[in-house]
């Protein structure tokens, strides 16, 4: 099937980053009487180092891992998600399903973040959300879809 290469690639990439004494198989995990843990999400993307580059800059994350064209990102917490940026020969061409959202930290405000977000590179779109969201909808420099929530960490309390 087309999809076995990215598959497989993407399940080596979280087999790498799997701290020692960890199963470093995918397949382990499965073995598992318990629920399942996102260990990562996969964005696929033409130029992964342009994404890398943005995405480790609003996050704060660092570079977990490079193979070839692939980038792994994420934290500095190997337990916690992180993001794998796949390069794949086809364009985005629709809305994602699937999109992150981010919330602005005790030091900031939604306002601020989303300026900071801008100045990386990030654009707004118009995705159909209402006039007055309590959420800014932006695209990373490749098109992907995100969102900055209205109300930031300090907020929340």
């Amino acid at each position: 099937m087309a999809f076995e290469e990215p598959v497989e690639r993407h399940a080596q990439m979280v087999a790498m980053r799997t701290p020692p004494g960890r199963p470093v198989s995918v397949a382990a995990v499965y073995r598992h009487p318990m629920p399942s843990r996102l260990a990562v999400i996969a964005i696929d993307c033409h130029d992964s180092r342009t994404l890398s580059d943005f995405w480790c800059s609003a996050l704060g994350w660092a570079v977990r891992d490079i193979d070839g064209p692939d980038i792994g990102i994420g934290p500095d917490d190997p337990d916690l998600p992180g993001i794998d940026l796949l390069t794949v020969p086809e364009a985005k061409t629709v809305k994602n399903r699937l999109h992150l959202d981010l919330r602005a930290d005790e030091t900031t405000t939604a306002a601020d973040e989303v300026r900071r977000l801008l100045s990386l590179g990030a654009r707004h779109v118009d995705v159909g959300q209402p006039a007055d969201a309590r959420w800014v909808t932006l695209v990373d420099p490749e098109g992907n879809e995100f969102c900055v929530l209205g109300v930031s960490r300090r907020e929340v309390g």
